[in-house]
């Protein structure tokens, strides 16, 4: 997977480097109590960006696949 795109608060955010179902489980666990998730802001150069996480929290993920060079 090439990325994750996080959609959150009206903004959009990523995630590099990450599994679907392991960003999936992160977000689930943070329900009860609340919690952080770690993104990307921008792009080009990395600026972390901490959303806040909680049960009613909106937030959409958004696969992005790796495109094959016979595909682009």
């Amino acid at each position: 997977m090439k990325r994750i795109d996080v959609h959150y608060g009206g903004h959009l955010y990523s995630l590099g480097g990450r599994e679907l179902a392991d960003v999936q489980a992160e977000i689930a666990a943070c329900h009860d109590t609340g919690g952080w998730l770690l993104v990307n802001d921008g792009e080009g150069a990395r600026r972390d960006a901490y959303l806040w996480l909680t049960r009613g929290t909106p937030i959409a993920l958004v696969p992005i696949p790796e495109v094959p060079p016979e595909d682009a």
